[in-house]
């Protein structure tokens, strides 16, 4: 059964608990979904869907355990308002955050001292598919986690393809998994981000070595991501 994460992003409010019952609601035995929500509502979410088979993950942490960092969020704090899962690396928070890889090692470290299983993001920008160098920098993104493989999961979410509703051909899609299954091995989890949609998930979850998919906008409504779990 395909892995299906929901990032929610800066998206959601108390009302937001709504959604999540829904997706707990239509959730059929078996399937392995997990919701990222804004850290403000993971406790109450961990609550709202306690003894249904809908996990909860972070979107990112802190690499410090505890201290003076205002405003940040620590592993151990996610996984004490009941998440199993925290996304690390996403595009937008080396963007944004200027993580580098020395930070993600820290958080990456942080994540499974917390108990948590990282989600880890890699993929290219525009530039770098387009001058044919995508599968060599994504390996290069990897060689910060060959060597806890089988502690992750790895999604790659081509960082021109996030939000833009473009999606790769499917043809490079089992290219790039392909090249990240040689690299890290058979046990680590490879799920596709970027654009998925209930109308593309079947396309894209049928691909080689594609174990599921990490969600953006779809994720916010219970039908759309419980559509492209029915399509995994």
């Amino acid at each position: 059964m395909a892995l299906i994460i929901g990032n929610w992003k800066m998206n959601g409010l108390k009302a937001g608990l709504a959604e999540a019952k829904k997706v707990a609601e239509g959730a059929k035995p078996g399937d392995q979904l997990v919701i990222c929500p804004p850290a403000t509502l993971i406790m109450a979410m961990s609550e709202a869907l306690a003894g249904s088979n809908v996990l909860l993950g972070g979107q990112d942490c802190h690499a410090k355990e505890s201290g003076a960092h205002t405003g940040r969020v620590s592993a151990e704090m996610i996984a004490d308002a009941g998440a199993t899962y925290c996304i690390v690396g996403h595009s937008e928070c080396r963007d944004e955050l200027r993580d580098d890889d020395d930070v993600l090692a820290g958080k990456v470290e942080a994540i499974l001292r917390a108990g948590l299983v990282p989600v880890f993001c890699v993929g290219e920008s525009l530039e770098t598919r387009e001058a044919a160098k995508a599968e060599s920098f994504v390996k290069g993104q990897l060689e910060l986690v060959h060597g806890i493989a089988d502690r992750v999961i790895v999604a790659y979410e081509p960082i021109w393809a996030i939000g833009t509703g473009k999606v790769p051909s499917t043809d490079d899609i089992a290219a790039m998994h392909q090249s990240m299954r040689d690299y890290l091995g058979e046990k680590t989890p490879l799920l596709y981000g970027g654009s998925v949609k209930p109308s593309n998930a079947a396309e894209i979850l049928s691909v080689p070595h594609v174990g599921g998919a990490l969600v953006g906008g779809a994720s916010l409504k219970a039908e759309d991501f419980l559509g492209i779990a029915r399509a995994a």
